[in-house]
């Protein structure tokens, strides 16, 4: 998953916005799409963006 970045990317950004940076690199580190999901969520990010950020992960594998 290391190659996967959200840099300067607005789903860090809304992550950040609710202290959920770390978390979802751990998630995305343990392949945790059920975590990853919710954190996405509960950082107010739409459906489309969680569906497209969920598919990049999926594509590293």
């Amino acid at each position: 998953m290391a190659n996967l970045n959200f840099e300067g990317s607005l789903i860090l950004e809304k992550l950040a916005q609710v202290n959920l940076v770390d978390k979802f690199y751990e998630a995305v580190d343990s392949d945790d799409f059920t975590t990853i999901r919710r954190l996405l969520f509960d950082a107010l990010v739409d459906e489309k963006d969680i569906e497209t950020v969920l598919r990049m992960i999926e594509e590293q594998f």
